[in-house]
């Protein structure tokens, strides 16, 4: 079966479009457009993807063939689908390239709910977008590697001239966090080859904060690392790892950065060299290494894949629970059964924890012992289904199920398992440490644990290490850039004043819209050119009319704009016809969250939080005290409400004395009861 737009332009006999895959979208390939995204958008689809006869959901769509080589050609489809302090805009158009094994199918009504897509970009019709996922050759791809799809989705952000793009980076390689491995060897993250900042970080981080803390990891000295590991087992490895990397590099490798930059770098070319070797092996050796390959495929798994699995009444046997086992059996079937219903109706993902348990409550009225069982099942077994427990891409505790393959042989199995596991083990001997050289890969990995996870006794480079960690949204905006035509450029910005103060009050105003008018437009044309790109593109504004432009004094409608204002100029408009109670006003929806955590957070920054049942304001849940892996209690008050009640009864534990003043400053930065200002001393 071959690509469906190809059966579409069978079917209409018409010759489907084909372009290459690195040259896409490159300037003036195919296309050249010079206005705003919302008008560059429709010249895109007109001539660079053809329609598909189908909808996804009732989404119309289009897809654009890009051809990498003869046996390749990746489909790009454009879904047109029509900020939480952003007003809701007309349209929305997402960017998708479905995984290599979707290719040849049609996309399935929940297209945007998919998160294996190589590529899932979204950029609403202000020009202000997403990147929502990015997945190479380690992602499932069996022929893009993550650089050429990045180039491809900022080829087409910068051909389109979308404004402004947001990513949260939460990309993994080997167990370690790109962010903070390429913000050490680099000084900017893996997107950040491509031009994203940091944008806002989480747990009050700024940009300062950020910035310090990578300058205090990359700039360790590797003698200092060396000296402070020596008295510690990983003293002789790192020492040799550190003296094996100076001796192949040509120039001086003295601090971390170094070093992990020039172990990234060669890295790439010993991948390049163990291909040539395997390729000019002789063939006695390829067969060797082939039937040992296979003898491996062959080996059973099953053993490993439920290592970490116990029966759910084995773990309850060990637990000190106020409920009866059979209470507990009995929730822990409710809530499987809740799972199976779920993955009947949808399919695939999971249920959120809170979603699982108001379906468990359907049949359980006491929420005490759901909390209990929910937080117990982690890698359990069930009569024939194994329960799991994880974060989401959303960043939101999920709970999914999967079906035992064989009861009989598994479960028997599970049971030696256990028996093996109840029995005193021998005193294990370490891991041996790997050789250094032998896989570059290794030695990064050894170093990043160690060096930047484990540093002996310094809570600098720990609370360093947290910031950088704790910085995951990162942002690139495309700059203005005026063109050399007969046209003149403004942002057009409705007034502040014109939305409602109260329900506005924490909101911020729609940035600015690009209009364009002729060289000899009068101020009635700007008039209308705004008017006309504001109700283009956001709902409330459907019937807006400009009646005044702020920005041009005592000008009237017929005077000629020309040397009044200069273009790329930003201008303010008021008008009438804003609805204000439309239900289609904001991204985030109509609550105003109220968000006063004491890391310093006043926003909401996508990290798990709980609100206080009395004040209703949000905190960090992690600055609460409440681990990821926990449930959120039934009911919290804040130390705030607490201390309205009656004073404590003692001082807090965290007020303690430090003799160095950078260190209770760093001390003070995550979770404890001091004010924000005071705790910037971290990175300074």
């Amino acid at each position: 079966m071959s690509i469906p737009i190809l059966e579409t332009c069978r079917k209409r006999k018409r010759r489907p479009k084909l372009f290459g895959l690195h040259s896409f979208a490159e300037p003036g390939c195919p296309i050249n457009p010079t206005g705003p995204f919302r008008d560059n958008i429709r010249i895109f689809l007109k001539q660079c993807a053809e329609p598909e006869d189908y909808c996804a959901k009732g989404m119309p769509l289009w897809c654009t063939l890009l051809v990498r080589d003869k046996s390749c050609v990746v489909p790009l489809y454009t879904i047109e689908e029509g900020w939480g302090n952003h007003l809701v805009s007309k349209r929305k158009y997402h960017v998708v390239i479905p995984n290599d094994r979707d290719w040849n199918k049609p996309l399935e009504d929940n297209v945007l709910n998919i998160h294996s897509h190589l590529l899932h970009g979204l950029i609403h019709c202000n020009g202000f977008g997403h990147l929502l996922c990015i997945n190479g050759i380690e992602g499932g791809s069996k022929y893009l590697y993550g650089r050429e799809i990045m180039d491809l989705w900022d080829r087409i952000c910068e051909i389109l001239k979308a404004r402004k793009i947001s990513v949260e980076d939460a990309s993994k390689k080997h167990g370690m966090d790109l962010r903070l491995l390429h913000g050490v060897a680099y000084g900017h993250t893996w997107f950040g080859r491509w031009g994203y900042k940091f944008c806002r970080g989480s747990y009050g981080v700024s940009e300062e904060n950020y910035d310090r803390a990578i300058e205090i990891l990359s700039s360790q000295k590797l003698d200092k690392i060396i000296q402070d590991f020596s008295d510690r087992e990983q003293s002789r490895q790192i020492k040799c790892m550190v003296q094996h990397y100076r001796d192949l590099s040509e120039s001086q490798l003295v601090t971390i950065r170094d070093l992990f930059k020039f172990m990234l770098t060669i890295k790439s070319r010993s991948a390049l060299q163990k291909k040539l070797v395997a390729a000019t092996a002789a063939p006695s050796a390829s067969v060797q290494k082939n039937s040992i390959r296979i003898s491996f495929h062959k080996k059973d798994n099953s053993k490993e894949k439920y290592l970490r699995c116990k029966r759910f009444t084995s773990v309850i046997a060990h637990m000190d629970s106020r409920w009866p086992a059979k209470r507990l059996e009995f929730a822990a079937e409710v809530i499987v059964d809740a799972l199976k219903q779920h993955k009947s109706e949808v399919g695939h993902g999971g249920m959120t924890r809170q979603d699982l348990r108001d379906a468990a409550r359907m049949h359980i009225g006491d929420t005490g012992l759901l909390d209990y069982v929910l937080k117990s099942m982690n890698n359990v077994i069930v009569g024939c289904h194994i329960v799991r427990r994880g974060i989401n891409s959303a960043r939101v505790l999920e709970y999914t199920i999967d079906d035992v393959d064989n009861p009989v042989k598994d479960l028997k199995l599970l049971e030696a398992t256990e028996e093996i596991h109840q029995k005193p083990l021998p005193e294990l001997l370490p891991a041996p440490a790997p050789v250094p050289g032998t896989d570059v890969y290794n030695d990064v990995v050894y170093l990043y644990n160690n060096t930047l996870l484990n540093y002996p006794e310094s809570e600098l480079l720990e609370l360093s290490t947290q910031a950088v960690l704790d910085s995951k949204h990162f942002v690139k905006d495309r700059p203005f850039r005026d063109e050399d035509d007969q046209l003149l450029r403004f942002f057009c910005q409705v007034m502040p004043g014109l939305f409602d103060a109260e329900n506005m009050a924490t909101e911020t105003s729609p940035a600015g819209e690009l209009v364009m008018v002729p060289l000899h437009a009068t101020v009635f044309d700007l008039k209308q050119a705004a008017e006309k790109a504001l109700r283009d593109t956001y709902c409330i504004m459907d019937k807006f009319v400009v009646t005044e432009v702020d920005n041009l004094g005592e000008m009237e409608d017929r005077d000629v704009l020309f040397g009044a204002l200069e273009s790329g100029a930003e201008i303010l408009v008021r008008g009438s016809g804003i609805d204000l109670d439309s239900n289609l006003k904001h991204e985030g929806g109509a609550d105003n969250w109220i968000v006063r955590c004491e890391c310093g957070a006043r926003d909401d920054d996508g990290e798990r939080m709980i609100a206080c049942d009395i004040c209703e304001v949000w905190q960090h849940t992690r600055c609460c005290g409440i681990e990821d892996s926990e449930a959120v209690p039934p009911l919290f008050v804040c130390p705030g409400c607490c201390t309205s009640f009656g004073p404590p009864m003692t001082n807090s534990p965290l007020e303690f004395q430090c003799s160095d003043d950078l260190l209770l400053d760093s001390a003070t930065m995550y979770g404890m009861d001091y004010e924000y200002d005071n705790c910037i001393g971290l990175l300074q």
